[in-house]
C-alpha cells in the first residue's frame, strides 16, 4: 500500500477508538444514569444517527467539491467541539443535542476517509477498503478494551476520553494530511461501469439503491448489539466489563482472523455478490444463537459468529460502491453508502427499543431474521441493472465493429 494510505489507516483507527468510548454505553447511560426508557434511548440514538446521515451526504459531496483535507478538518472540528461540551453537561436534553453534533461531525468524516482511500490506491481494488475496515476494528478493540477500565473509575469519564481522542485526531489530521488531501482532491478512479449518458448512470444508481436496502437491513440488525442487547445483558446480570469484552473480541477477531477469512473468500467465494450473501447467512446463524442466549458464554458465541459475518459483508459494500461510482463522484457514492449504514443505526435502536418495550427480545430477533431473508433476496438481484449496462456496451461494440 502507498505510505499515504498507511497514514489514513492510523487516522481511521484513532477515529474509531475515540468513538468506541461512547457508542457502547449510550443506551446504558440514557437508561440507567438519566432514567429514561429504552424507547427514549432509541429516540436519542435515532437523532444521533439521523444527523450522521446528513453528515455523510454532506461529507461525500464536500469531498468531491473541496477535497479530503478540508472535509475531514470540518467534520473533526464539529465532532471535537461537541465532545468537549459533553464532558461538562450530562442532562437528557444536552445529551440529545450534543449527540446530534457528534453524529453530524463523524458522518462527515467517514465517507471522506473511504473516498480518500480509493483515490490514494485506485489500482488496489478491494484492498484499500479492507484495510480501512481492519483499521476501524483496531479502533473498536482498543476503545472497547479501554472503556471497561475507564467506566469502572466513573461511567461519565468516558466523555473525557472521547473528547481527548478527537482533539488529538484533529491535530494529527491538520499536520499530517495537508499535502495528501491536496493530492487526492484531483485524483479519481474509473471503472467498467463508468458511463456518460444519464440513462446508464441511472442503471448504476439502481444497483446502488438495491445494494443499499440490503445493507440497511444488516445495520438495523447489527445495531441491536450496541443498544438493546447491551441493556438486555445488564438485565441478565452480565457485567458492563463482560459486555465491553464482547466488543474487544469483535475487534481483535477482525484484525487477527483476517488472513483466515481472506483465504476462505479467495478459495470458496469468487465474487463480491457471493461474499455478501454468505455474510448475511452467517448473520442469520448468529441471531439464531442470540435468541437462545441467557449466559455470557452464549453471547460470546453469538458475537464470534456475528464477527465472521461482518467480515464478509462490511468491506464488500464500499468496494462495490467504488466500482459503481462514475468519475469524480467517488465521494458522493461513498457518502450514500455511509448514510445508509448510519440510517440503519438511526432506525435500529428505536425499532428495537419499541419491540422490546411492548413485546420481547425474542420477538425482536424473529423480526430481524425475517428481514435478513429479505436482504438475501435483494442481493440476488441487485446487479441486474448492471447487466443491462454491460449488454448495452457489447451491443454498441458489435455495431461499431460491423
Amino acid at each position: 500500500m502507498p505510505k499515504s494510505l498507511w497514514l489514513l489507516i492510523v487516522a481511521m483507527a484513532i477515529n474509531v477508538t475515540g468513538a468506541s468510548f461512547l457508542w457502547p454505553l449510550n443506551a446504558i447511560i440514557i437508561h440507567q444514569e438519566l432514567g429514561r426508557s429504552l424507547t427514549a434511548a432509541g429516540f436519542v440514538l435515532m437523532l444521533n444517527a439521523g444527523a450522521g446521515v446528513l453528515g455523510s451526504l454532506m461529507g461525500g459531496r464536500l469531498f468531491d467539491k473541496i477535497g479530503a483535507y478540508q472535509t475531514m478538518i470540518f467534520g473533526l472540528v464539529v465532532t471535537t467541539i461537541s465532545a468537549m461540551i459533553l464532558v461538562f453537561y450530562h442532562s437528557y436534553y444536552f445529551y440529545m443535542f450534543l449527540l446530534i453534533g457528534l453524529g453530524f461531525g463523524t458522518g462527515i468524516i467517514f465517507p471522506a476517509m473511504y473516498a480518500l482511500a480509493g483515490s490514494l490506491w485506485p489500482e488496489g481494488g478491494r484492498k484499500p477498503f479492507n484495510a480501512m475496515y481492519i483499521a476501524q476494528n483496531v479502533g473498536v478493540a482498543l476503545g472497547t478494551a479501554l472503556v471497561g477500565v475507564v467506566a469502572t473509575v466513573e461511567l461519565t469519564a468516558v466523555f473525557s476520553a472521547n473528547a481527548l481522542m478527537y482533539a488529538f485526531l484533529t491535530v494529527f489530521v491538520a499536520i499530517g494530511f495537508r499535502n495528501i488531501g491536496a493530492k487526492a482532491q484531483h485524483a479519481s478512479t474509473s471503472n467498467v461501469f463508468e458511463q456518460k449518458t444519464s440513462l446508464r448512470s441511472n442503471y448504476r444508481m439502481q444497483s446502488l439503491v438495491l445494494l443499499s436496502v440490503a445493507f440497511f437491513i444488516c445495520w438495523v440488525a447489527y445495531t441491536q448489539w450496541q443498544a438493546n442487547v447491551s441493556v438486555h445483558t445488564q438485565s441478565l446480570g452480565i457485567s458492563l466489563q463482560h459486555y465491553s469484552f464482547l466488543w474487544t473480541i469483535n475487534g481483535l477477531m477482525i484484525v487477527f482472523a483476517q488472513p483466515l477469512v481472506s483465504w476462505l473468500i479467495k478459495k470458496w467465494v469468487h465474487t463480491l455478490k457471493q461474499q455478501m450473501i454468505v455474510g448475511v447467512l452467517i448473520f442469520i446463524l448468529s441471531y439464531t444463537v442470540l435468541m437462545q442466549a441467557s449466559v455470557f458464554s452464549m453471547f460470546l458465541v453469538a458475537m464470534i459468529i456475528l464477527t465472521i459475518g461482518e467480515m464478509f459483508v462490511w468491506p464488500a459494500v464500499p468496494t462495490i460502491a467504488s466500482k459503481l461510482a462514475p468519475k469524480n463522484k467517488e465521494g458522493f457514492y461513498q457518502g450514500i453508502i455511509n448514510s445508509v449504514a448510519t440510517g440503519g443505526r438511526m432506525i435500529g435502536p428505536l425499532l428495537g427499543g419499541v419491540m422490546v418495550d411492548f413485546f420481547s427480545m425474542s420477538m425482536l430477533i424473529m423480526v430481524l431474521l425475517i428481514m435478513f431473508v429479505f436482504a438475501i433476496l435483494i442481493l440476488f438481484i441487485y446487479d441486474v441493472p448492471l447487466k443491462r449496462v454491460i449488454e448495452s456496451q457489447q451491443q454498441e461494440k458489435a455495431q461499431i465493429s460491423s
